[in-house]
C-alpha cells in the first residue's frame, strides 16, 4: 500500500514527551500516512502537563484523561497499551506511532507488527534499545523539536558532523558500506533508495538528521567515502552510490 494512503493511530505518552515536538511529529508522521487517530494520554490534573492544552487544541489531538491510582505506577502505559489493541483488534489501520521513550511500549510494538502492521516509534535518545528495535522505523524526537522550542533543546539537537567525525563513526562507516554492498549490482553501484530500505530494517532508529544531514544523500556526500552517480531512468532522476575501495 502507498504510503500516503496508510492508515495510521498515532498515540502519544504525554507524562513521557514534550508540547515542543509536536508539530514535527505531525509532519514526520505525513511522510508515512495519514493520521486517522490522534490520542495523547496524561494525567491532566498534574501541573506539568499545562503546556500541552494549545497544542492538543491547535491540532486536534484528543486528550486521554488517565489518573495516577497509587504512587510509583504509570496507569497511562496501560491506558495507551489497552487503547492500541482495541485499534488493533477494528483491523482498520495500516500502522501505529507510538510517542514515548518508555521501555514498557516494547511488547506492544512486537504484538502490532506481529499482525502485520508498521509501527513507527518516536522518542528521546535516551530510550532504551528493546523498544527502538521492536519497531520498524524510530525516530528521535530531538530531530523533531519546533522552531520556538527552548535554548536548552535547541542546544540538544543534533550539529551537523564533518567528514572526520562521520568517518571516525566505525558502527555508521559498517552500516552504510554493508548496505551498499548488499544492495549492489556486479558493477558495485547501488540504488541509494534500496541502501536506505536496507539500513532501516538492520537499524531501526536509523537517521540521516541525527548526524545533522536532512537526508541520506547528503550524508553520503558528507562522509567522502563513497562514489556517487545520478541517472535519468524514465522520468525521473535516481540517485546511485558504490563503496569508493571498490572502484575499478
Amino acid at each position: 500500500m502507498p504510503q500516503d494512503t496508510a492508515k495510521l493511530a498515532v498515540l502519544i505518552d504525554a507524562d513521557n514527551a514534550r508540547p515542543a515536538i509536536i508539530e514535527g511529529l505531525l509532519a514526520e508522521v505525513a511522510k508515512y500516512g495519514t493520521a486517522h487517530v490522534k490520542r495523547s494520554y496524561g494525567d491532566w490534573t498534574k501541573p506539568d502537563l499545562n503546556g500541552w492544552k494549545e497544542v492538543l487544541l491547535r491540532y486536534s489531538i484528543q486528550p486521554i484523561q488517565q489518573f495516577r491510582y497509587t504512587v510509583g505506577k504509570n496507569a497511562t502505559d496501560s491506558a495507551m497499551i489497552i487503547d492500541a489493541l482495541d485499534l488493533l483488534y477494528t483491523g482498520r489501520f495500516d500502522g501505529f506511532c507510538i510517542v514515548s521513550s518508555d521501555s514498557d511500549f516494547t511488547r506492544l510494538a512486537s504484538r502490532i507488527r506481529e499482525s502485520g502492521l508498521m509501527v513507527y516509534g518516536f522518542g528521546e535518545r535516551k530510550t532504551p534499545e528493546p523498544f527502538r528495535t521492536a519497531c520498524d522505523k524510530f525516530i528521535y524526537t530531538e530531530v523533531l523539536a519546533a522552531t520556538d522550542a527552548t535554548a536548552a533543546e535547541a542546544e540538544a539537537a543534533p550539529k551537523k558532523r564533518t567528514a572526520k567525525e562521520l568517518r571516525g563513526d566505525s558502527r555508521l562507516t559498517n552500516l552504510l558500506r554493508g548496505a551498499i554492498e548488499a544492495a549492489s549490482d556486479d558493477t558495485g553501484w547501488a540504488s541509494l533508495g534500496v541502501v536506505g530500505s536496507i539500513i532501516n530494517k538492520q537499524s531501526p532508529d536509523f537517521d540521516s538528521r541525527n548526524y545533522g544531514y536532512s537526508k541520506l544523500s547528503g550524508l553520503i556526500d558528507g562522509i567522502g567515502l563513497f562514489d556517487t552517480e545520478e541517472r535519468h531512468i524514465g522520468n525521473g532522476k535516481h540517485l546511485y552510490v558504490r563503496n569508493r575501495s571498490g572502484k575499478k
